[in-house]
């Protein structure tokens, strides 16, 4: 900016108490969301990236750069000879109540991490955070789910090729999950600096709490429904709609707004144009599962929902999000149990959060770092008042 004292935004009442949208606070150097042209990385468009290694996409939002041959190779083996985690993680997970959500679990895994592993530098706990925890998810997973004792880690084989076989699924196809798992983890890495989850991490960490607690506050947070959840949410809607009949499909959205229902998996808080990462998703399962019903079902649906929500002029953006499709794809490849895709979207996402925090902890300001964060709250219905001798 040229003028560094610009206006840039008019604070006027109307706006208070609505969760801060649309306030610009600070800035963001790992990614952005453009309303019509949606998800970039460090500029580079979401949809050109999805097919990248997942360790080019980390190094991307770290460096700010796509990596080389030698780098991305460099890059691997420092993820490899961080990725071993202490024993006491995964046996304190063993003791973890099975009632717990796998959420939970996971803020429950950060912090164990934090405990017996952290360094109190933000970017050698970030990248060490990034390299450990696959072995956790996939950990909380078995250990949970009842698949049996934890599977050794080959952090050699690529860090979604060995959280793939480290969660040994039972009955799944490794390689369609492979796949799919490379994509779904490059496009949930990052999502602008303002989502609540990237939001709360940063501002955990600006009291300069170390990585691991400030991750566990973004992962508190991911594990909403309104936020981290609603992929899960997407997939029960999918399920409750019980048709691939394009007309019957139609009447069923009809009838959910008619009666005040919810349209899991369309519209979005920034985008006024379908997610990028919905169209990506979409592609890919008409390659690895195009005859699944539910998938069939999110197709029909991303045509006609979108044809009755446009009938609304109110409705500022009737396309799907990232959301829309995910969970079909998930359990169309194995992953049947839909309470542990957040935790998914949280190991990647993670990686995103784990590199702004370094950015606004070393790179700001000079390397003096953003302050802590402080808003302003006005005080209202606050009469001054006086206790009577």
């Amino acid at each position: 900016m040229s003028d560094q004292n610009e206006v840039l935004f008019e604070i006027k009442r109307e706006h208070l108490n609505t969760g801060l949208r649309g306030f610009p606070v600070g800035t963001c150097r790992t990614s952005s969301v453009d309303p019509l042209e949606g998800l970039h990385y460090v500029g580079y468009p979401i949809a050109d990236l999805a097919d990248l290694d997942p360790e080019a996409a980390a190094y991307l939002l770290l460096y700010k750069a796509l990596p080389d041959a030698d780098q991305l190779a460099a890059f691997k083996a420092e993820l490899i000879k961080r990725s071993a985690v202490n024993p006491v993680v995964i046996n304190t997970l063993k003791a973890l109540p099975k009632e717990g959500h796998p959420m939970e679990w996971l803020i429950a895994g950060l912090n164990l991490l934090g405990m017996t592993s952290k360094t109190g530098s933000f970017e050698e706990d970030g990248l060490n955070v990034i390299a450990r925890m696959p072995e956790v998810v996939a950990a909380i997973y078995r250990i949970r789910s009842g698949w049996g004792e934890p599977i050794a880690s080959k952090p050699e084989l690529g860090l979604i090729e060995n959280f793939v076989q480290m969660l040994g699924v039972p009955g799944a196809d490794p390689d369609k999950l492979t796949r799919l798992l490379r994509v779904f983890y490059v496009l949930h890495l990052d999502h602008g600096g303002g989502n609540l989850s990237t939001f709360v991490g940063k501002s955990v960490a600006s009291g300069l709490a170390d990585t691991y607690a400030s991750l566990g506050g973004a992962m508190a947070a991911l594990y909403g429904p309104r936020h981290g959840r609603a992929n899960q949410d997407c997939l029960d809607f999918l399920r409750k709609v019980g048709t691939t009949d394009p007309d019957a499909v139609e009447t069923f959205v009809r009838n959910e707004l008619a009666t005040g229902g919810l349209i899991f998996g369309f519209g979005h808080a920034v985008l006024r144009a379908e997610d990028p990462r919905a169209a990506v998703q979409y592609a890919l399962g008409e390659q690895i599962c195009p005859n699944d019903p539910l998938f069939i079902t999110a197709k029909v649906m991303r045509e006609r929902a979108v044809k009755v929500l446009k009938e609304n002029p109110k409705v500022a953006n009737p396309y799907p999000n990232v959301d829309a499709v995910s969970g079909t794809l998930l359990q169309a490849v194995g992953l049947e149990d839909s309470d542990y895709y957040t935790v998914l979207f949280g190991l990647s996402r993670c990686t995103g959060i784990a590199a702004q925090i370094i950015d606004e902890r070393l790179k700001f300001r000079d390397g003096k770092g953003v302050a802590i964060y402080r808003c302003k709250y006005i005080a209202e219905g606050q009469p001054r008042r006086r206790l009577k001798a």
